[in-house]
């Protein structure tokens, strides 16, 4: 159901390991309701393991990618067992919105600056607001991936976990904390996604 994923991208091999792993039978009787609440939980995990830094990065990195896979595997399931309902599509909206503020969470655990998590926040909830704003006003294409989707943000938030946990010094040659580092990154994809969202909802507009 993700428009604008081009064929033979990484996007697109990503989506069909989860569809695929969605159906294997344990995970496809699992419901996905409780796949999105799963979601949320690991990444709390995540944002604990994080917590006292050091090498608990590295367990926290992997609660994040846990994390991601379950946030794809919620509709996956819903998709390929036929239980889609609207009241779905709202419980897991809700768990990306709350897994989305514990990744920045994460990120100011690590050392990220506040002033740059909290543009980050911003960021990601506005785009996730003018989507949900467009699609219900029936504006084509609103589910189009952009820049700065959920597995961008999980890979951003890992990357900050495993930079942490191998080279707690900082990055190489510089020494800037992992933390700020990714932090910044993501409000540069942030507010391309939000750029791209922006176009496109001016594209659905008539010409007057």
């Amino acid at each position: 159901m993700h428009g604008g994923v081009l064929p033979g991208s990484a996007a697109q091999g990503w989506l069909r390991g989860v569809q695929r792993l969605a159906q294997w039978g344990p995970v496809a009787r699992t419901s996905p309701d409780a796949l999105s609440a799963a979601g949320v939980v690991t990444t709390a995990g995540a944002l604990a393991a994080a917590w006292p830094g050091g090498r608990w990065a590295l367990l926290a990195a992997l609660l994040v990618v846990l994390a991601g896979v379950l946030d794809g595997l919620d509709g996956a399931v819903a998709l390929a067992t036929g239980r889609t309902r609207p009241l779905g599509a709202v419980v897991d909206a809700a768990a990306d919105r709350v897994g989305d503020l514990l990744l920045v969470a994460i990120l100011l655990v690590l050392g990220a600056p506040a002033g740059w998590c909290v543009a980050v926040a911003v960021l990601v909830t506005l785009h996730e607001y003018l989507r949900a704003r467009a699609q219900a006003a029936g504006m084509p294409g609103m589910g189009a991936v952009t820049a700065a989707e959920r597995p961008t943000r999980v890979i951003v938030v890992a990357v900050a976990c495993l930079g942490t946990g191998v080279l707690p010094g900082g990055t190489p040659f510089t020494g800037w904390n992992w933390a700020a580092v990714c932090a910044i990154g993501f409000t540069v994809v942030a507010v391309a996604g939000l750029v791209h969202l922006v176009l496109g909802i001016r594209r659905t507009i008539p010409a007057a």
